[in-house]
């Protein structure tokens, strides 16, 4: 199978589950158990605080936030520090809850549609990634 058909078949299998996500009710499960109605995989506002710390990003640095989904924890973290935030993934459905996420965050941000095997950037042009609930 070819890296594109593979991107294709991983962006149509999350785009299901995003859509099956995105209930009234799947959000009121996600604010009691992780604190949070934007957040997709199992990152708790906790964590989502302790990587920002731990990161030690600031203003005018910039974040790569791989297999953001909804932009879940990237967002958070930018909004912790106030760093510029680039989220990227494959389904465009979370894609675009992303965006008035991360447009919510403190510095710039981008959402990007991108498979994380084949980034669009160059290389050394981020402070810090994260990838949580990407590797499971």
């Amino acid at each position: 199978m070819s890296e594109r058909a593979k991107g294709q078949a991983t962006s149509e299998s999350y785009a299901y589950k995003y859509a099956r996500l995105s209930s009234d009710a799947a959000k009121e499960v996600r604010a009691a158990v992780l604190g949070s109605a934007v957040a997709n995989g199992y990152t708790t506002v906790a964590q989502a605080d302790r990587l920002a710390g731990l990161l030690r990003l600031g203003p005018g640095m910039r974040l790569l936030d791989l297999g953001s989904g909804r932009g879940w924890p990237g967002a958070r973290i930018a909004e912790r520090t106030g760093c510029d935030l680039v989220s990227t993934d494959l389904p465009l459905l979370a894609l675009r809850d992303a965006r008035v996420e991360v447009v919510r965050s403190e510095g710039a941000a981008a959402v990007v549609c991108a498979d994380g095997r084949l980034l669009p950037f160059r290389d050394a042009c981020f402070d810090a990634a994260s990838h949580a609930d990407v590797l499971c």
